[in-house]
């Protein structure tokens, strides 16, 4: 917990060190700044979309499945931003009546096991990106090349399991 300053008030957890000083690396502030982006892309896509088809009776060809891609790119540019952040659901129904070292242990031994998942997942997204690319698999309607977000989820996932083994306690 961060204690006011002089004034009263407590530092932002973005601005202070500590916990957030990751907040402030160039890496984070790319992806957040690329999920910003995604966001106002999605954004723009539903507007033009909704825009032609009530007011023109001419909508968007394929904002739906642009919508689709946007969104995953959208899930796995901030996936990292969330785990290093520590802001997945966790369910912890009796976490409280065991020792505080017991409740580190658990929590190292949930971090190395998402981290061994997201390590799997990242292996298993580069191989569907490589069949995609050989087999040249593109989207519907859009004909969009499926490979690079099999890749951006790859990484995504690479960048997410090292974050849960280098994220640090929340209390």
């Amino acid at each position: 917990m961060t204690q006011p300053d002089a004034g009263g008030t407590a530092p932002s957890p973005a601005s202070s060190g500590g916990r957030w000083g990751h907040r402030r690396a160039l890496w984070y502030r790319l992806l957040a700044g690329a999920s910003a982006l995604l966001i106002l892309a999605l954004i723009g896509v539903t507007c033009v979309d909704v825009v032609g088809r009530y007011l023109f009776n001419h909508p968007f060809g394929g904002a739906y499945e642009l919508t689709q891609m946007l969104l995953a790119a959208l899930v796995f540019a901030a996936l990292p931003l969330t785990s290093i952040d520590g802001g997945h659901v966790e369910v912890d129904l009796a976490l409280h009546l065991l020792s505080r070292p017991v409740q580190r242990v658990l929590g190292r031994l949930a971090g190395a096991v998402s981290a061994v998942a997201l390590a799997y997942f990242a292996y298993r997204m580069v191989l569907i990106g490589l069949d995609q690319i050989h087999d040249g698999t593109r989207s519907a309607s859009l004909a969009l090349p499926m490979a690079p977000l099999a890749f951006l989820a790859a990484a995504s996932c690479a960048v997410s399991s090292v974050a849960m083994i280098l994220r640090r306690e929340t209390q």
